[in-house]
């Protein structure tokens, strides 16, 4: 029983985590397509294809795209650490309950004899 409460509070804020470095790219990515939509109602409007009509919009749009990775990339990073961390306490919390089990086990039958 507390050792489920241990796993569940080593695991407290993963799923944050998961979610953020699985949805920002995807945020940066609609970013870009707002920029880049952006980029297309200016050429209409001004009716020229020139680099100070689009240069802007397109890079808004890459500014987007490229928070999007740098949100991404390190919460992925973070994620997979913590994970980690939290496997190798879980183990750790596992092989003390066996040891103990083990000695607690030991220690009665030898006062039963």
């Amino acid at each position: 029983m507390q050792m489920q409460k241990e796993e569940h509070l080593m695991e407290s804020g993963l799923t944050m985590l998961a979610s953020i470095s699985s949805t920002a790219p995807f945020v940066g990515l609609f970013g870009t397509v707002l920029g880049i939509m952006h980029a297309m109602h200016q050429i209409t409007a001004s009716g020229s294809t020139s680099l100070d009509v689009v240069a802007g919009p397109i890079g808004d749009a890459l500014i987007a795209t490229a928070v999007g990775i740098a949100v991404a990339v390190p919460a992925v990073l973070a994620y997979n650490f913590f994970v980690r961390r939290a496997k190798l306490h879980r183990v750790g919390l596992e092989n003390f309950v066996v040891s103990f089990m083990h000695a607690a086990l030991s220690s009665d039958t030898q006062t039963k004899e």
